[in-house]
């Protein structure tokens, strides 16, 4: 059973080469679906995270303070800033710019390193089918170039099925020669045609259809079985909150703050409860000025509300005053 199809689109561009513009869009085409353990500490069943630590000193380094270097000999480094890291990134085209159309069985497959699906984007229907059947037809792939997430990337456009691939593929530096011990070694090494007979027959033998489905990842699958196994059991345990983040009361609902509706409050607790005196009264016409530049349906609910403030509510005693301020002012930060 293969992973669902992929709905994000992780590139948008253009497939280019002489005159031909196609807009495309990119999809992963792999899924990474093997289990990920998290390293945890026994004693507090809490995670543990990673830590720059200088080899040097042994102490902890803060992540603002780190610089970026590349070693150019044993021990020394060239330090670089991000403004120089910057200048050297490639410039982003939103273009897979082909460069050359080679055959299909001449890219070994060690340069193959991540496919992506390729979709036809607007208007690039008819452009998308006339590439990936010209390539079936001639058995040809096209060499490009192309820009992800700041990174310039080889890569091989290929036809499969109704659809194209993207395969970005390893620059020739990063694929390295096949030991000579995988080599022809001399005639003391080559079968003789018994061999290769007896050899021939056992692949015939064995020889089926391709069908993924059939091959599974035993480790995986045997992992999940334990895990839930274990989960039933109820042997399940629960990883303490760091300071700060801690979770709500079981049964109990976090308080929701509504800013808007603590200030009103206040205010309103703050110009009946002191409406005697000149502050007060300035304050509180200064207070039907911003309220006449709400929008009518505000202004009516506002309305609407006091006037069931100054019939059901007494004006507040003096140490309800006390406490009204430090509400409004919890809520501004």
């Amino acid at each position: 059973m293969t992973a669902p199809a992929s709905t994000r689109a992780v590139w948008k561009g253009a497939i280019s080469f002489g005159l031909v513009h196609i807009p495309v869009v990119l999809h992963a085409a792999t899924a990474d679906i093997r289990p990920k353990f998290n390293l945890i500490d026994p004693a507090s069943m809490s995670p543990v995270g990673n830590k720059q630590v200088s080899k040097a000193t042994g102490e902890a380094v803060q992540r603002e303070e780190l610089v970026k270097g590349i070693e150019v000999e044993d021990g020394q480094y060239v330090v670089l800033s991000k403004d120089e890291i910057r200048t050297a990134l490639p410039k982003t085209t939103q273009t897979i710019e082909i460069e050359a159309f080679v055959d299909a069985g001449e890219i070994a497959p060690a340069y193959f390193s991540k496919p992506y699906h390729v979709a036809p984007a607007t208007r690039g229907l008819k452009p998308y089918a006339l590439l990936r059947d010209v390539l079936a037809r001639t058995h040809k792939v096209g060499v490009a170039k192309i820009v992800m997430s700041t990174k310039q990337h080889l890569a091989a456009l290929m036809p499969v099925g109704d659809g194209l691939v993207l395969e970005l593929l390893r620059w020739s530096d990063e694929v390295r020669d096949a030991p000579t011990s995988t080599g022809d070694t001399g005639a003391a090494a080559a079968p003789n045609e018994r061999e290769l007979k007896m050899a021939e027959q056992l692949v015939t033998d064995m020889a089926a259809a391709w069908s993924p489905d059939l091959f599974h990842d035993e480790f995986r699958e045997k992992l999940q079985l334990l895990v839930q196994a274990k989960a039933q059991a109820g042997d399940v345990a629960t990883l303490q909150p760091l300071p700060g983040e801690e979770a709500p009361a079981a049964g109990g609902s976090a308080e929701i703050l509504d800013l808007t509706d603590l200030l009103r409050r206040s205010l309103q607790a703050k110009t009946g409860a002191a409406a005697k005196t000149p502050e007060t009264r300035e304050a509180a016409t200064e207070t039907r000025e911003a309220a006449n530049d709400e929008p009518v349906p505000l202004k009516k609910a506002a309305a609407s509300k006091a006037a069931k403030s100054r019939t059901a509510v007494k004006p507040a005693p003096k140490a309800a005053r006390a406490t009204a301020k430090p509400v409004a002012a919890k809520s501004k930060r």
